[in-house]
C-alpha cells in the first residue's frame, strides 16, 4: 500500500512558540475556561491554532478519508489531534467537542467500526498498546 499523506492530520500548530522551549510556551499559554467559549479561545501565542480550526481541520481530512471506498483505513496522527479523529468519527458536532478529550499513548492503536447493519460507530479500542510488548521486553 502507498501512504497518502494529509497535513491537516498534523497535531495543533501554536504559532510562535514552534521551535522554542515547552517554558516559553508555559509562561504564555491561557487556558480554556472551565466554562463558555471553549472552541474559538484565544490561548495568548500569537498565530497559534484556535481549538475550533483544528477540530475543523481534522473534521475535513476525516470526512474525505471516510469517503474513500475501500473496506479497511488505517490513520495515524497524533495524539492531541486523535480526539478530533474520534470525534468526528462518532458525529460530534464540532460545536461540541469543546471538553472531548480522546487521549492514547504514543504508538497506540485505537480501532473504530461501523458495523454493516444499522451503521452504528464504535470507538473498540482506545490507545491499544498490547503490540509494543515484544518491543519493550526486547
Amino acid at each position: 500500500m502507498k501512504p497518502v499523506l494529509d497535513r491537516r492530520l498534523r497535531e495543533k500548530s501554536y504559532g510562535e512558540a514552534g521551535g522554542r522551549p515547552q517554558k516559553w510556551l508555559d509562561r504564555r499559554f491561557v487556558p480554556p475556561p472551565a466554562a463558555g467559549e471553549r472552541m474559538h479561545h484565544d490561548e495568548g501565542v500569537q498565530g497559534a491554532e484556535t481549538k475550533a480550526a483544528w477540530a475543523q481541520r481534522i473534521y475535513a481530512a476525516m470526512d474525505e478519508i471516510l469517503r474513500s471506498p475501500c473496506q479497511h483505513q488505517i490513520v495515524v496522527t497524533h495524539g492531541g489531534s486523535l480526539t478530533f479523529v474520534v470525534a468526528s468519527w462518532i458525529k460530534m458536532p464540532i460545536e461540541s467537542a469543546g471538553y472531548a478529550s480522546f487521549r492514547a499513548p504514543s504508538g497506540s492503536i485505537t480501532t473504530l467500526r461501523e458495523d454493516d447493519f444499522f451503521h452504528n460507530r464504535q470507538v473498540v479500542s482506545l490507545g491499544d498498546t498490547r503490540h509494543l510488548g515484544s518491543a519493550e521486553s526486547g
